[in-house]
């Protein structure tokens, strides 16, 4: 008997997603429970699982747009499993060529890539390592950007020069059409509605990074081995602007009709960058994190996000985002605000500069932030004087811990 596996429900606002890739293929026998394809709506990436063991008939090709509640494939269940591979002969009747020691895997496998953030095929790392190509000269056209031996080729074949696709003609006129998928449809509305429907501004200031490069260069060995994670920026922005949200609460409110609805916590979302867009996870509670939390925090929604494993509900809820175009070599942005939310705080490359530091031209790791803000609930006032906030506990680091200056609180001030 065959079983139907259709699309299931995942949101009350959700009526289709897209087909990303097959994990199993047809003809393939299937366990119950074990994954068979991934979807993506325009919320989230999730898979599909087997409902019973049997064999496999795929119903859509990878790229199809599907409705809630369509058949993807069907599943046999009375076919019968596989016979497992058969066992290895005795050592004693293996022919005495089988018994050849085996070469050494350490001294026949081909070089890896030295770069270990390129992602290739290991044909494509192999013809890498022996003809010395450099892996930033050639075009991956593989899954998730992953160069595959036809990159390689062609980028032997024309040194020097480089074509817009793998294995495409230098001095091609060529156009491809490729179809939006859910998730980019969703960006795209979202965004444009952030622009048409708010007062957006944006203002900016800079900060002075040494004092926060000092303690990640003082702590972060020790950091690491009490908490088993990183110590990075992202923490101490999260931080900081957890403290001026509650002191600037309409920065964490957003308007809900006629109602301006304020927020006694602070969840704050992260821009993430993946291969398929722009997503935006929350952290929860920011306020009430430790730094160790924060960080815990966004290293596991960035493996999420990569391995397309965040869900509907770690996108949903945050009231406050930071997006971070420094990773990418940005100056300086005016970053656009993720609606329902009422602003967005853009950090940016840290940068060497000449400042001036009692009176005197000292050079300085400094950083441009950008808050883009909805006029319609923030004023003017309200965010500078958030931002001035954030770089002010940026650049006093002690003040994450009390959030008042020492003197001023001894002296009552």
């Amino acid at each position: 008997m065959a079983i139907d596996i259709k699309v299931p429900t995942v949101g009350e606002s959700i009526s289709e997603v897209t087909l990303l890739k097959w994990v199993k293929n047809t003809g393939e026998y299937v366990e119950r429970d074990e994954v068979i394809a991934e979807l993506e709506s325009e919320k989230a990436t999730f898979e599909v699982n087997a409902e019973k063991a049997g064999l496999l008939t795929t119903n859509a090709a990878e790229g199809d747009t599907l409705n809630i509640g369509d058949t993807i494939a069907s599943i046999d269940d009375t076919a019968a499993k596989p016979e497992a591979a058969p066992e290895q002969a005795p050592a004693d009747k293996v022919p005495d060529e089988a018994k050849k020691p085996a070469p050494d895997p350490e001294k026949t496998k081909p070089a890896a890539v030295a770069d270990p953030s390129v992602k290739a095929t290991p044909v494509a790392s192999a013809i890498i390592a022996d003809k010395g190509v450099n892996p930033k000269d050639v075009t991956p056209s593989g899954f998730s950007g992953k160069i595959v031996k036809e990159d390689v080729l062609a980028a032997l074949a024309n040194p020097g020069r480089k074509a817009f696709v793998a294995g495409g003609e230098l001095y091609s006129r060529n156009e491809r059409a490729q179809k939006m998928t859910s998730l980019r449809k969703t960006i795209s509305r979202r965004l444009v509605e952030a622009k048409n429907t708010t007062a957006m501004l944006t203002t900016f200031n800079e900060v002075n990074m040494k004092p926060v490069m000092d303690i990640r260069a003082k702590y972060k060995d020790k950091f690491k081995e009490a908490h088993g994670v990183g110590l990075g920026f992202m923490s101490f922005f999260a931080k900081a602007c957890a403290v001026a949200l509650a002191e600037w609460p309409s920065v964490n409110a957003y308007i809900d009709g006629d109602q301006i609805l304020f927020h006694d916590y602070a969840d704050i979302s992260i821009a993430v960058s993946t291969p398929r867009g722009l997503t935006v996870p929350v952290i929860r509670n920011v306020e009430s994190l430790s730094m160790a939390g924060v960080e815990k925090a966004v290293l596991d929604l960035a493996k999420k996000a990569r391995d397309s494993k965040l869900t509907a509900e770690d996108l949903t809820g945050g009231t406050f985002t930071i997006t971070n175009g420094g990773v990418f070599g940005s100056l300086i942005s005016t970053p656009i605000i993720n609606l329902p939310q009422s602003a967005i705080l853009g950090m940016h490359n840290i940068v060497e500069r000449p400042i001036a530091e009692n009176g005197q031209v000292v050079i300085r790791p400094m950083m441009y932030i950008a808050l883009s803000y909805d006029h319609r609930i923030v004023d003017g006032r309200e965010s500078v004087s958030f931002l001035v906030r954030v770089k002010e506990l940026l650049e006093n680091p002690t003040l994450l811990l009390i959030q008042q200056d020492p003197i001023k609180t001894l002296l009552e001030l």
